[in-house]
């Protein structure tokens, strides 16, 4: 799966990278340290943690409850950039490809939910 945009990021610009590039990355990352990957039930308790902190990104920008004066700036795209970097490390711990992952879910959805919603009018002209 590619990302389909290509953005500047600092002062390099930053290409689409499939998810098998973004695996190796990571794994390059954790690779140069002794303790290496968390075991799952810690990466676990780590995405838990991460999910929450995009629940509460996702409440002070979109619900009712407004952060409190001088509480930090995060962002949700901060948030769902340390939720995936979590994924990816979960992945590799565990020997997951996350594109084949991602092709069976969507496999799975294609068929079991063909008919579930309502499509959108898809005509040819």
């Amino acid at each position: 799966m590619k990302i389909n945009h290509t953005y500047k990021q600092g002062a390099r610009r930053v290409e689409n990278k499939s998810l098998a590039d973004m695996q190796r990355e990571v794994d390059a990352y954790i690779s140069q340290f002794k303790e290496g990957y968390f075991k799952p039930l810690t990466l676990l308790a780590r995405m838990t943690e991460e999910v929450g902190e995009l629940a509460r990104e996702v409440n002070h920008q979109f619900g009712e409850k407004p952060k409190k004066p001088g509480e930090a700036d995060n962002s949700i795209e901060l948030e769902l950039g340390d939720i995936l970097f979590i994924l990816i490390c979960f992945a590799n711990s565990l020997d997951i490809d996350l594109t084949q992952a991602h092709d069976k879910v969507l496999e799975k959805f294609n068929t079991r939910d063909a008919d579930r919603w309502t499509r959108k009018n898809t005509e040819l002209s």
